[in-house]
């Protein structure tokens, strides 16, 4: 039987895999699925700094441990899907049009970029094997799921809640530094994303905000909204109605503070 752990850089994965090195279990692979924003120029759809936390400090730990670290990537990115040219579809006034930002809820990023390299592995595997994912024992509906499957939650076999796996890694020094400023991960260009966390890629990667800047300039978009219903230029308004409200909310702090 062989042992694989799907692991994003997450608290809940990253808690699996500690749970795993705590009681002894058998030794797995370690399997991240990450999406590319641009193949060519090498920039990840993860944020820089968690990236470099995986590579630099979660990673260099596993293999310490003995285990077997392996990163894939879809043979497309998120540019690919973007500028897509849809010529099959019921629907003729997209015909020619170019596909443009994910629609949230039906993100085909998740699907063609993280789900897809992540299933064509395991097709590649001809022995049994058992799949550890990282859901916390306080989520019933997604542990339902597992029936009936090869995927088996350790969280779950040990009683490790949400809360519980976050402070398992933060003892183990095993935190992304996503975490300081977001409650989840995921593609920093992702219809998911909040404000907030829009903000910090503005501030903190000005030119990933730019690049996201002139995408949205282009034309012939079936869907030109980056957010749901709002457009990039709205999103980007809105971000910096966040930013400048922060700017009067520390001096205010400071204040009360003394």
């Amino acid at each position: 039987m062989l042992y694989f752990q799907n692991w994003s850089g997450g608290k809940d994965s990253t808690a699996s895999i500690i749970l795993e090195h705590i009681h002894g279990l058998p030794q797995s692979k370690i399997i991240m699925s990450e999406v590319m924003f641009d193949k060519k120029r090498n920039i990840s759809g993860e944020l820089p700094e968690h990236m470099e936390w995986a590579h630099n400090t979660a990673i260099p730990l596993f293999r310490s441990w003995g285990c077997e670290v392996e990163i894939l990537r879809a043979n497309k990115d998120y540019l690919d899907l973007f500028f897509h040219i849809v010529e099959k579809t019921k629907i003729m006034e997209r015909k020619g049009k170019l596909v443009g930002f994910l629609l949230g809820g039906k993100c085909a990023a998740n699907r063609d970029l993280k789900i897809k390299p992540i299933n064509d592995f395991y097709k590649n595997v001809k022995d049994d094997f058992i799949q550890y994912v990282g859901i916390a024992a306080d989520e019933q509906n997604r542990l339902e799921r597992l029936q009936g499957t090869n995927r088996v939650s350790l969280l779950k076999k040990y009683g490790y809640t949400e809360q519980m796996a976050y402070n398992l890694c933060k003892s183990y020094a095993l935190l992304s530094p996503i975490y300081n400023f977001s409650k989840r991960g995921g593609c920093w260009f992702c219809p998911n994303v909040s404000i907030k966390e829009h903000a910090h890629t503005k501030t903190e990667y000005p030119e990933l905000w730019e690049d996201l800047r002139k995408l949205s300039l282009c034309d012939n978009l079936i869907s030109p909204y980056f957010r749901y219903d709002k457009t990039f230029a709205e999103v980007d308004k809105d971000v910096d109605i966040y930013l400048n409200n922060l700017k009067f909310e520390k001096p205010q702090l400071t204040l009360f503070n003394n």
